[in-house]
């Protein structure tokens, strides 16, 4: 008897239509070896080690083929194998990468038996077989064949370990209705039109040099200035609550990071420095236990605490190539990083503040209410983590307790706590409805314990102190990923890089077009001006391409009345306002922070 996984209706859809796949594949290419096919959250995925390569041309091949095996309205059967038959069997069908899989089984788990998961032809017949645990459709029929599309074929490295074979990847976009999948398909069109590589480029916000090498981002002038000021804000709120400003290197002994524990856990990621003298370095992939050595360079009275450090500046993290995306994955990134020492009495506090903070800044740019994660550890892999199962227990119950007192709408998350400490993680919905994690809390027990970090108490007596981790954007390059997406590229006015272009009708008009320009740059306003030199129409549209809020066209009316023609690129509405009229409503839009512009 096959156990039955407690999975739902489209986990089985999907983990069912893996198996539809690689029968397809392996009828369609003879020979090709089979690996793992997992569901994910849109679909599944199945590795192949092909023996001649595939292409998206082949795709509508194997989506007919998937088709006509669904068709037959094939079932699935369940065989408990003892582990030396299951071996045979596989080896027999030249499937080695099936028989490592079972020896990885007997090691890891210590298993005697496994299961096969064949389906079964319309004359009974096995048409293929799968190492599997199951969790299945109990017949095709209940596949819709309109459900489901093959998106895109990519490299994977057997076991993630890029000195393994390269395999080929099919992605599957697998929903439980036509109508759930084709609004999937939009979603992706939406995401590839709002894709913060093409709007970066368009915008001219940001750019990658082979020279400089790949994952490490240069910002131009307007790319840097929206940077500037959403770390300028976020240092607002921060201020407002008594951070402090550090500043910390670059680099680090490595006898930092064995203290801290980053060593053990993460040698393989972090970028190594040796000198001329033989010492080991490391680029910095976080900035906590330089921070623990500000607060440990004097003693502190519990007068002293909290003490808040904050720092925007840069880390680094060797990732693989292959792993790198745009902004959202990169081997140098910013982080608007802060770091409270305090006592037990002062964790409540000292989390709702970041809380208070975290709120503002996000309903501020435009994001709507957040979803909270606790992240936990693992109980079962106390080997992952530092410090004591009552250490954890404490601190996982204290980030609960904060939760509830605040009524959030919050999940528990097994296994997503740091290696140091349990998190609250804040999770958003973009506009075109993906959802992303974004600031994070860390509640840190062990970091202070590691550098032994005390405040002498009341009674004269060493204290142990905590620490409290916030990111608010957390990696400014990856939040920019998200938030170019979520806009488009179309930023409120305060964060514009460029808040206005003025367009001058014709030559006669451009006197003027030079007086506005001077006027609102004296006001503080980010502006240029588009000259005459090409028709009226294309500077419009170069100016909306450009996602420049507030276009103003100036004539001969606008000179005569000293006013301008303001076109909004967000709605697309044209209106004649003063210049006075003008400045006032956007120099209190900006000093608001409004989401949305105040004319037209």
């Amino acid at each position: 008897m096959c156990p039955t996984p407690a999975v739902d209706n489209l986990y089985k859809l999907r983990h069912s239509l893996a198996h539809v796949l690689a029968q397809a594949v392996t009828k369609l290419w003879p020979g090709t070896l089979i690996t793992i096919g997992p569901p994910i959250d849109t679909g599944c995925y199945y590795d192949f080690l092909f023996s001649t390569p595939i292409a998206e041309s082949d795709f509508p091949t194997i989506e007919k083929e998937m088709k006509k095996i669904i068709y037959q309205a094939q079932t699935f059967r369940c065989d408990t194998l003892k582990v030396s038959a299951a071996k045979k069997y596989w080896k027999e069908h030249e499937q080695r990468f099936k028989v490592e899989l079972i020896e990885d089984l007997v090691k890891n788990d210590g298993v005697e038996t496994v299961t096969h998961y064949a389906n079964i032809g319309p004359k009974g017949e096995d048409t293929f077989v799968d190492l599997c645990r199951g969790g299945h459709v109990e017949s095709f029929k209940e596949i819709p064949v309109d459900c489901f599309k093959i998106m895109s074929i990519a490299g994977a490295y057997w076991r993630g370990d890029e000195k393994r074979e390269q395999l080929t990847r099919i992605y599957l976009a697998a929903f439980p209705t036509k109508a759930e999948l084709d609004a999937h398909l939009a979603m992706l069109e939406e995401a590839k039109r709002r894709d913060h590589r093409k709007v970066g480029k368009e915008l001219d916000l940001f750019t990658f040099s082979e020279l400089v090498g790949s994952g490490l981002p240069l910002w131009t002038p307007r790319g840097t200035m929206l940077r500037h000021l959403l770390d300028q804000y976020v240092w607002e709120l921060r201020s407002a609550k008594g951070y402090e400003r550090v500043t910390i290197p670059h680099i680090t002994k490595k006898e930092l990071y064995e203290t801290s524990g980053h060593w053990q856990k993460f040698a393989n990621e972090l970028f190594h420095v040796t000198t001329r003298e033989g010492h080991e370095f490391a680029m910095k992939p976080m900035n906590c236990p330089h921070h623990t050595q500000i607060y440990a360079c004097q003693q502190r009275s519990y007068r002293d605490l909290p003490q808040r450090y904050a720092e925007t500046t840069t880390c680094y993290r060797d990732e693989q190539t292959g792993e790198l995306h745009g902004l959202s994955r990169v081997r140098g990134f910013t982080q608007d990083d802060a770091h409270v020492f305090c006592r037990h009495i002062h964790v409540k506090d000292e989390i709702l503040a970041i809380w208070e903070i975290v709120d503002t800044f996000y309903a501020t740019v435009g994001f709507g209410k957040l979803r909270v994660r606790l992240s936990l550890h693992d109980p079962a892999a106390p080997e992952k983590y530092l410090g004591t199962p009552e250490m954890w227990k404490k601190a996982e119950a204290s980030l609960r307790s904060i939760a509830v007192d605040r009524k959030a709408d919050f999940s528990e998350s097994v296994g997503e706590a740091a290696f140091y400490g349990p998190k609250v993680d804040f999770i958003t919905k973009d506009s075109i409805g993906r959802e992303w994690q974004v600031a994070t809390i860390q509640l840190d027990i062990n970091m202070p314990e590691r550098f032994n970090l005390f405040c002498i108490d009341e009674k004269g007596s060493e204290e142990r102190i905590v620490m409290v981790h916030a990111a608010i954007m957390g990696s400014l390059e990856r939040f920019l990923s998200i938030y170019i997406e979520h806009m488009a590229g179309l930023f409120p006015l305060w964060l514009a890089p460029v808040q206005a272009a003025i367009i001058p009708v014709a030559e006669t008009h451009e006197s003027y077009a030079a007086e506005i320009e001077a006027e609102l740059k004296k006001q503080g306003m980010r502006v240029v001006v588009l000259p005459h030199t090409d028709s009226l129409g294309k500077r419009i549209r170069e100016g909306e391409t450009q996602k420049i809020p507030y276009l103003l066209v100036v004539g001969d009316k606008e000179m005569e009345a000293a006013s301008v023609a303001v076109r909004n690129v967000k709605t697309k509405k044209q209106v004649v306002v003063t210049m006075k009229e003008f400045t006032e409503k956007c120099r209190e839009d900006i000093a608001q922070r409004s989401l949305e512009g105040s004319i037209g």
